[in-house]
């Protein structure tokens, strides 16, 4: 006789299979999780905000931003070394704690360092706080699905992840409503943000250990357990596998191509927005310097609060009710062709119409539905690849090539202003030219999958 499920768990096999015993470690992740992403997009359109009142010489907006995503990048690969050893040192538990703790500590400081309140603008600070935001996303996000990843087994995770994931998706919703909230009827400046962030990041400490006490159910777990080498040293020598299979570097270079589009994207809507910022401030009249900064700084920061909130709304609705729907009625072609179907319609409309509400709207279509129906892709793809390709060239491919997108990314922005100063218009057409090619190598990506799935089925068949 099979043990009963709680109430709780009766409520999850909604979602997904849960069996007994499995509910309260799977709530206290759903819920970690879900603080996590609150927690970081809180933080994320403050960068923004900040970025766009942090000035260089000889230099546009949009270029400080793309060329602060490169440097980010640079800075990503010697960051990661130096968490990989930290893992291999701590257990997961200890590492998790320390490095939260770390970012908290960070939190404090750049609200201290935040334009007006100590200082009126530390020269460098608002790039500073771009760079640490993309490391602080990447890690404390990162490390949370290490450690569920190294808590579940293969069978149970792949029951659990799916459920746990919806956290994610509701989380970062939650975060940019609470921007939005914030920046354009509460009575707190965008800068509360960060304080705001520590609480929902020193619960997750708390959830973490929880769950890593009580295992996946309730009987505990190895409390000297670690969490798994980084993607960079799990993607050593994988170079050599991708370059040797056509799949693989068709992969690969649809990795980068989107990279390369969205970042390219993002940047151009910065630089609408920007650019629409600046006519808002000739009409209003203002002209006191700090006035001006406040207006700009305040103007992005509650922009791109709603504009994730939309983002994150949209993505959470798709991945819950058409995802799965479209791959069981589609197939794999369908969910790996509709974003760069989606971003074709989106940068060709943009380019005719170049003002920011059509912008706007588009972006948040092509960023709801990478986040969602190509999120099941990319997993769905790897399926019928061999273990060592999913374990060598799938970190490999996830970590570099969307680096090297965004370092394309910035080469664009480089070129196109500063050697043939090219128009808004100009680089929106040069996106849709590059989701072109990304369209026909998707296509070789569907034909290849087809017939490695063929394969699979035939050898199961004969084993």
């Amino acid at each position: 006789m099979k043990p009963a499920l709680s109430p709780t768990e009766r409520f999850l096999r909604l979602f997904t299979e849960v069996r007994s015993g499995e509910g309260q470690t799977a709530i206290l992740l759903f819920v970690n999780v879900f603080l996590i992403l609150c927690a970081y997009y809180l933080v994320k359109p403050l960068r923004d905000g900040w970025i766009a009142i942090s000035s260089i010489e000889g230099l546009s907006k949009m270029e400080v931003k793309a060329y602060s995503s490169f440097g980010q990048s640079l800075l990503f690969l010697s960051a990661i070394a130096v968490y990989a050893r930290l893992s291999a040192r701590w257990p997961r538990a200890v590492l998790i704690r320390r490095s939260t703790l770390f970012c908290m500590s960070n939190l404090v400081i750049f609200w201290m360092l935040q334009p007006g309140f100590l200082l009126e603008n530390l020269p460098g600070s608002g790039i500073a706080f771009y760079l640490w935001v993309g490391m602080f996303g990447l890690f404390v996000v990162a490390q949370f699905w290490a450690f569920a990843a190294d808590l579940y087994t293969d069978e149970r995770g792949r029951r659990l992840l799916p459920l746990i994931a919806i956290g994610a998706t509701g989380g970062a919703t939650f975060g940019s409503f609470i921007v939005e909230s914030v920046v354009q009827s509460g009575p707190f400046d965008s800068g509360t943000l960060l304080l705001l962030a520590t609480v929902p990041l020193a619960t997750s400490i708390w959830l973490t250990q929880r769950a890593d006490q009580r295992g996946p159910l309730g009987t505990g777990s190895d409390p000297t357990a670690s969490i798994p080498p980084s993607p960079e040293a799990a993607g050593r020598g994988a170079f050599r596998l991708i370059s040797q299979h056509r799949y693989l570097v068709v992969v690969a270079l649809i990795t980068l191509l989107n990279a390369w589009v969205n970042t390219n994207g993002e940047n151009l809507l910065f630089r609408v927005l920007q650019e629409s910022l600046e006519t808002d401030v000739t009409q209003l009249q203002i002209s006191d310097p700090t006035d001006v900064l406040l207006y700009v700084r305040e103007g992005t920061t509650a922009f791109y609060g709603n504009l994730f909130f939309w983002v994150n709304l949209c993505a959470l609705l798709m991945q819950a009710f058409l995802a799965s729907r479209l791959l069981a009625y589609g197939g794999f072609g369908t969910i790996l062709l509709l974003l760069p179907t989606v971003a074709l319609l989106g940068y060709t409309t943009m380019a005719f119409l170049p003002i920011l509400g059509v912008v706007r709207v588009m972006k948040i279509a092509e960023n709801a539905t990478d986040y969602s129906i190509n999120n099941t892709a990319s997993h769905v793809l790897w399926l019928p690849t061999t273990a060592e390709m999913k374990f060598k060239a799938k970190p490999a491919i996830s970590t570099f090539c969307v680096r090297f997108g965004d370092g394309l990314a910035a080469v664009t922005a480089l070129v196109g202003v500063q050697l043939i100063e090219m128009s808004t218009r100009s680089f929106f057409l040069l996106n849709a030219a590059l989701v072109l090619i990304w369209l026909g190598l998707a296509v070789v990506v569907v034909r290849d999958h087809g017939r490695m799935v063929e394969t699979s089925v035939a050898e199961r068949a004969v084993a």
